[in-house]
């Protein structure tokens, strides 16, 4: 299990909070899903991946749940089908111009190996009814909120990594705040944010928060010196 998964999940239970309906957009392994520990306790959960080999794999291991809805798509601007680069944890669509297997890898588009999958609009999907959504689809999770219906109470999104910035997170960041949702806390690639009202924030949390904020700027503010060195 992942340890944001594991993070996510303690600090819910600490705040007493028990979502009803979750989707997950982007597991990759089964054992890696952000919210495995809901799954088992037979929380109602959908799993939308888009690359058909974790698919079968997904499938198999969540069998005998029967809480559990897995989905075969990718999510995107369009319903359609869309070109993704396969980078395993980091498979991404190819039309996009960073991601982090780009930034932080160096991937290359051409000489990383293709599929075409199916994508829809998040809105295909959605029912208005998810009150946890954790979106980890490499660079794309602007297109699940902007096709959004639920109004989740919680949101985990993957913004940064490394060097990495997602490239919407101005989008994404505006329309958080337009939707009344603030930054509750963030590990090394998510933000989880939570709906204003849904539990109490406390003054450590926010601190926690600040210096969180700071370590990633700071990685980033180093990344050109590496560079310099590098070189060198």
């Amino acid at each position: 299990m992942n340890k944001g998964a594991i993070r996510l999940y303690r600090k819910l239970k600490e705040k007493g909070y028990s979502p009803k309906n979750i989707c997950e957009v982007g597991v990759y392994l089964p054992e890696e899903s952000n919210v495995i520990s809901f799954i088992k306790e037979g929380v109602s959960t959908s799993l939308i991946e888009a690359d058909p080999e974790y698919v079968r794999k997904i499938e198999y291991f969540f069998s005998e749940y029967p809480n559990v809805k897995v989905i075969e798509t990718a999510i995107f601007d369009f319903n359609g089908t869309i070109e993704l680069c396969k980078r395993e944890a980091s498979t991404f669509v190819s039309v996009l111009e960073k991601s982090p297997a780009i930034v932080n890898d160096n991937c290359k588009k051409e000489d990383s190996s293709k599929i075409t999958v199916n994508c829809v609009m998040f809105s295909e999907i959605d029912r208005g009814d998810f009150d946890l959504v954790s979106i980890d689809i490499e660079g794309a999770e602007w297109y699940v909120i902007k096709h959004m219906i639920s109004q989740p109470n919680i949101l985990s999104i993957e913004t940064h990594g490394k060097y990495y910035t997602n490239p919407n997170i101005k989008q994404i960041m505006d329309w958080a705040k337009k939707n009344n949702y603030v930054e509750w806390y963030k590990d090394d690639s998510d933000t989880i944010f939570v709906k204003k009202g849904t539990f109490f924030i406390s003054t450590f949390e926010k601190l926690q928060l600040i210096i969180k904020k700071a370590q990633i700027a700071l990685i980033k503010m180093l990344k050109p010196i590496k560079q310099l060195f590098k070189k060198k």
